[in-house]
């Protein structure tokens, strides 16, 4: 994110000693992205967080493609994934490409045998159902429904959810994630015609620091391969940091919609970019206000994106028949736009409480052998009747 924060102590002056009160040295790590040029943060910890005891083993987790190319409109029943325990296991992807991974989950339990460490992709953690509390080496997080968690990768975290009932949306990013730059200026600030500002964006307020030795299972995702690790101390036992690098959330609630006299494009409703893909938040708002404006969105072609809609809750007036969970996929090369009647049944119409979540990728998505299990049959046909 690009304002800088901070929890803990340090020392004044970065690579400089730093002793504990027995005279040992903290330990210094840098915590950073795209080489040295990258946003980055320092941790101080209390042992070194490079002594490895032993090696588990190394399990293949990358997604299961179903076919390689494909040019049909396509829906998917989001909550027939079933729930599992462990959080690892609950996760079913769905979509993918070189540059991301949508990923359906219901974990019942919280991740607190282990830790976990995505080092191929940023993570955001969209909290469809459930609340608790995210636990990472730079502090904790609360959640709830509607929370998005952005998770830098290489970060080791842990999640506590309160309840069994658990349903998240992930999108897995091997490109940086970060807020649209047209909504900051030059210093990095959200500008006043953000739909959201710094106010809105939790950081970690709560440094959970652990000074253990003895036996610590990591299992971190490298290349697709989930590798797991003993490490010789607790992976939460860093002091303090600070910089610029961390893991953040912010409410879908909190986005604040912009709105024209005429419907908006897309772009409107932009949340989170990066140079492959976008994020968007469809949230409840006013429609245009023109005499005869026309709120339903008009018929388009994504030449050049696929289009993936994840529905969240309320009444989508562009669709019919959608609940919550669903996904619907409309690639590029073909037009897409309302449903039957949808068009004609908005006219008049002065508000809107849908809550979806739409992620716009340039590259073509493949579908996994475990979407088609849930697919809705015959979707593309639904603009028929």
């Amino acid at each position: 994110m690009p304002f800088y924060h901070k929890l803990g102590k340090f020392p004044k002056k970065r690579h400089t000693v730093y002793r504990k009160e027995n005279g040992e040295l903290f330990q210094e790590q840098l915590f950073g992205t795209i080489g040295f040029d990258g946003m980055s943060s320092l941790m101080y910890h209390n042992h070194p967080p490079t002594i490895v005891k032993d090696f588990v083993e190394a399990v293949d987790v990358n997604p299961e493609v179903a076919f390689e190319k494909q040019l049909r409109m396509r829906s998917f029943m989001g909550y027939k994934v079933d729930p599992k325990d462990d959080y690892l296991e609950s996760r079913v992807p769905m979509l993918t490409n070189s540059d991301v991974t949508l990923v359906l989950s219901a974990p019942k339990k919280s991740l607190r045998d282990y830790f976990y460490k995505n080092a191929d992709c940023d993570e955001v953690i969209f909290i469809h159902e459930g609340n608790g509390k995210l636990r990472t080496q730079l502090g904790n997080i609360d959640f709830s429904y509607g929370d998005y968690l952005v998770i830098p990768r290489g970060m080791i975290y842990q999640i506590d959810f309160e309840t069994e009932n658990n349903r998240l949306f992930v999108i897995e990013s091997s490109r940086p994630i970060y807020t649209p730059k047209r909504y900051r200026n030059w210093f990095g600030q959200l500008l006043e015609h953000s739909p959201f500002c710094e106010r809105d964006i939790r950081p970690p307020h709560e440094l959970e620091t652990h000074d253990e030795v003895g036996d610590f299972l990591v299992k971190t995702k490298k290349e697709g391969i989930l590798y797991s690790y003993n490490y010789a101390s607790h992976p939460f036992d860093v002091v303090g940091w600070d910089g610029y690098n961390y893991p953040y959330a912010f409410s879908i609630h909190d986005f604040e919609p912009i709105t024209g006299r005429v419907h908006q494009p897309p772009p409107v409703h932009q949340t989170f970019e990066t140079d492959a893909f976008v994020i968007c938040s469809f949230v409840p708002r006013l429609y245009d206000y023109h005499p005869d404006a026309i709120p339903a969105p008009y018929n388009h072609s994504n030449i050049d994106s696929d289009e993936v809609l994840y529905y969240v809750d309320g009444d989508f007036m562009s669709r019919n028949n959608i609940e919550r969970g669903q996904i619907t996929l409309h690639p590029a090369g073909i037009p897409h736009g309302p449903h039957p009647g949808a068009y004609e049944r908005s006219i008049g119409k002065k508000e809107t409480e849908e809550l979806a979540v739409m992620v716009d990728t340039f590259k073509p998505l493949k579908l996994t052998k475990q979407a088609l299990e849930l697919e809705v049959q015959d979707y593309y046909q639904s603009w028929l009747h």
